[in-house]
Order: C-alpha cells, then sequence, then structure tokens
C-alpha cells in the first residue's frame, strides 16, 4: 500500500458542492464544484482543510480518501533503435 502525498484526495463540501485536493506529478491541484482545476500550492491546501477540520464553518464535511496512484509506463521499445531511427532520419553516419 503506498502511503505517499500523491495517493490520497481530500474531498470537502456540503450537500451542494463538493471540491477535491489532490497531487500529480507536478504538484497540488484543486478541482472545483465545476470540475475546473487549479494548481495550488501545500499552504492554499492547508489553508482550504484547517478551517473545515476546526469546524469554523457549520455543515462542512472533510473526507480523505486513498486511491492507488497511477502507474508511469516506461517504453518497451529498445533506445538503441530508436538513435539508429533518428541517425537515418537526420543523415549522420551510423
Amino acid at each position: 500500500m503506498d502511503l505517499t502525498n500523491d495517493s490520497y484526495v481530500i474531498v470537502i463540501g456540503t450537500k451542494n458542492f463538493t471540491e477535491r485536493y489532490y497531487r500529480d506529478k507536478t504538484g497540488w491541484l484543486k478541482e472545483s464544484a465545476r470540475g475546473r482545476k487549479f494548481r495550488a500550492t501545500a499552504e492554499q491546501v492547508l489553508n482550504h482543510v484547517l478551517p473545515a477540520l476546526a469546524g469554523a464553518k457549520p455543515n462542512l464535511t472533510v473526507k480523505v480518501e486513498h486511491r492507488e496512484p497511477t502507474k508511469r509506463l516506461r517504453p518497451t521499445t529498445d533506445v538503441t533503435a530508436i538513435r539508429i531511427h533518428r541517425r537515418a532520419a537526420t543523415g549522420v553516419q551510423v
């Protein structure tokens, strides 16, 4: 089980809206109730999560969901074949 930051989704919402916060390969993302995505710093994520956890806003729920991060697939092609193809395409003698 992966327990790194990019394996969690933070869901904040009420009965009328839901926002999601999660990490991708470049940093934190906020997905708004309308589905729009915004980049966020870790401090911005905390500024949204902490008041909800402290109960400063009534009827606000916070859930943290675990998910397996998407695996980055490595290419299965032979690097040597790619180099030879590039040299042939540019006219460089092999």
